[in-house]
């Protein structure tokens, strides 16, 4: 019987230590202008490190276009672009956020772009909203 209401008050005061906890967190001002500051620039920031499937790369500006084309009448709901980097035209489709859900696109691309493959690229915060399909 003792051991019970040993084990029954032991598991009350633990409770009641545990639920009652109130943290309180002191910081120094210059550590709470740091985190404000980091806020404001996370804010700030109109792009983020994203993901896009290179489909396609050439030299020929016409070849590109006429790629293009291809693509849009084939997937008219994914964003599609092309950078120039002398002397190379890349066709770039998509904008994701994670690794994964680029490769998931891109395996269901790989029936038309056989080379196709994922690329590291900025993407600007309405491009990712607008590339949900």
């Amino acid at each position: 019987m003792k051991k019970i209401v040993f084990t029954l008050v032991a598991m009350l005061t633990i409770t009641s230590f545990v639920i009652g906890q109130n943290v309180i967190v002191n910081e120094t001002p210059g550590i709470t202008q740091l985190v404000e500051k980091h806020i404001e620039l996370n804010r700030a920031t109109q792009s983020i490190d994203g993901w896009r499937i290179q489909l396609f790369a050439t030299t020929d500006r016409a070849k590109l276009e006429g790629a293009r084309g291809t693509f849009i009448n084939r997937y008219p709901n994914i964003p599609i672009d092309w950078v120039h980097a002398s002397p190379w035209y890349r066709l770039r489709a998509g904008a994701f956020a994670t690794k994964l859900d680029a490769t998931r696109m891109l395996n269901s691309l790989k029936i038309y772009y056989p080379d196709a493959y994922l690329a590291k690229d900025k993407i600007k915060t309405n491009e990712l909203l607008n590339s949900r399909i």
